[in-house]
């Protein structure tokens, strides 16, 4: 990739983070980045060579299983300055995405999170269920919320999962500080880790002050059970005496370097009007749900297979093929799970995997 083509999509981000559009320009640009990307990233370029289907205007989008077979990146190996891998219990189920920079996924990742989840205040107190960096180095979750604790955390954050496992007294003491203090706190972790934290809770209830807030991340299907996502958000509501509208989901994948957040948190936190739950999809990514069998957009409101290309994927391949169903909804969107048939993945399914033992 040029250097003037990632100067062009870094000025795209920079201008799209307070939540504008532009998306004749950001088409323009993932049709140029995925051009070169067909030419420079080898299994991008061998699926397309077998793949007949062409959606008009686009280059098909590599599906995210080709990430868990080979190496899908446009730089050697010896450059690699991360490597983020899915979860998975062997070694064949886990997909890899290698980075010689990260400079571009902290730019998106910051703008993002920025304007989703910390838009009426620049800091707050942090409270991880998620491993630290550290402790998940191929976790990208775990460098995501460790950058959260830098950008937008106070020095009273806090992990409370460390060696596997939830400190359950330590969330108890950071969240009846927070009761005492009258001091907003901000909860990030995957829904399984939230789900099992309910459980060690009992009894025990929390009247978070004014200005906390929830975000979770990866899903409400783990090995050991089951979650609904309404279920899911009465729980935590009850539990963390937070309106619903506080608490709200990310939506981020091991194979692409932007991420996807409900709306209500951001409506809640400046006073803006309410509107149905769904993910704000940043200017700088396309979200599509197509038709499986003609990889073409699905009508309005329909449900498909998501499609995302996002721009801030300059190293590996920008066009994505998920194996997850979605429907349009408004200016966002709204994804319903997985595709009967696909693999089972995600940060949850690791986190439930870990606390159940």
């Amino acid at each position: 990739m040029t250097a003037v083509l990632r100067a062009r999509i870094e000025r795209l981000i920079d201008r799209l983070a307070q939540g504008g559009r532009d998306d004749a320009q950001r088409d323009a640009l993932i049709a140029e980045l995925a051009e070169q990307q067909s030419n420079e990233v080898e299994p991008y370029r061998r699926f397309l060579a077998n793949e007949a289907r062409r959606p008009a205007g686009m280059l098909p989008a590599l599906p995210t299983d080709v990430f868990r077979f080979t190496r899908v990146a446009a730089h050697a190996g010896s450059a690699d300055l991360r490597i983020f891998r899915s979860s998975g219990t062997t070694a064949a189920e886990r997909g890899t995405h290698a980075f010689a920079d990260l400079s571009l996924y902290d730019r998106a990742a910051a703008a993002a999170a920025r304007y989703a989840l910390f838009a009426d205040q620049p800091r707050h107190e942090l409270v991880v269920l998620a491993p630290d960096e550290r402790e998940a180095p191929d976790s990208s979750l775990s460098y995501m919320l460790a950058r959260f604790v830098e950008w937008f955390g106070t020095p009273a954050s806090s992990y409370v999962w460390r060696n596997g496992a939830l400190q359950i007294e330590e969330l108890v003491r950071a969240l009846t500080r927070a009761e005492q203090n009258g001091t907003p706190v901000a909860l990030l972790g995957t829904s399984f880790a939230f789900v099992h934290a309910n459980d060690a809770l009992g009894a025990r209830h929390f009247a978070l002050p004014a200005g906390s807030r929830i975000m979770q991340t990866g899903g409400f299907k783990g090995r050991s059970r089951s979650v609904e996502p309404e279920e899911m958000l009465a729980q935590l509501s009850a539990r963390y005496g937070l309106p619903p509208q506080w608490i709200v989901q990310e939506y981020g994948m091991t194979e692409l370097s932007s991420q996807l957040y409900e709306t209500t948190l951001r409506q809640a936190a400046l006073g803006l009007p309410p509107s149905p739950r769904r993910l704000w999809v940043p200017g700088w990514v396309r979200a599509q749900p197509v038709d499986p069998q003609t990889l073409l957009p699905v009508a309005a409101g329909s449900v498909g297979v998501l499609r995302i290309d996002d721009l801030a994927n300059v190293g590996s391949v920008c066009s994505i093929q998920t194996s997850d169903l979605a429907r349009s909804v408004g200016d966002g969107i709204v994804v319903l799970g997985r595709a009967q048939g696909a693999l089972p993945r995600g940060c949850s399914i690791t986190a439930d995997e870990w606390l159940s033992g």
